[in-house]
């Protein structure tokens, strides 16, 4: 007998190996329950606030702006519309004189400026123009689009 508790006591005193596997499943539970926590929550977020401008018909009728004509090929023109009294011929200019051309233009009214550009034009230098005009002291300054057919 004492020959067989010898024998069992040597086989407790072997060394267990140690398991080196990483068990993922809790891993793939967490990852579930946070997908469907994001796909519940998603639709529920504001997304971001663009407010972008319609290319409709206004409703109410514009009385008099003036009109920066940036054609295809970069030259500028400006020309007053529905105004009382104004003729509907185009002054050419050149970036260096648009704003005193407007200032010009406007006279005592505070008349609204509205860029009508090619379509096939930089959207740079419609920019430039904007800046040029809104450094120059011009508040109202508008894009003029076509209306959807």
């Amino acid at each position: 007998m004492a020959a067989s508790t010898s024998s069992g006591s040597g086989r407790s005193r072997r060394s267990r190996r140690m398991v080196a596997d990483i068990n993922v499943v809790p891993y793939i539970d967490v990852m579930l329950v946070l997908l469907v926590i994001f796909m519940v929550t998603a639709p529920l977020l504001p997304p971001g606030a663009i407010d972008l401008p319609t290319a409709g018909q206004s409703n109410t009728k514009t009385d008099g702006f003036i009109e920066l004509v940036i054609q295809r090929n970069g030259a500028m023109s400006l020309r007053a519309r529905n105004l009382k009294g104004a003729e509907p011929s185009r002054e050419r200019i050149t970036k260096a004189d648009l704003v005193e051309a407007v200032r010009r233009m406007q006279a005592d009214q505070a008349l609204p400026v509205v860029i009508s550009a090619d379509k096939s034009i930089a959207y740079e230098k419609v920019v430039d123009a904007m800046d040029l005009l809104r450094r120059g002291g011009i508040q109202r300054v508008a894009l003029m689009v076509k209306p959807p057919a």
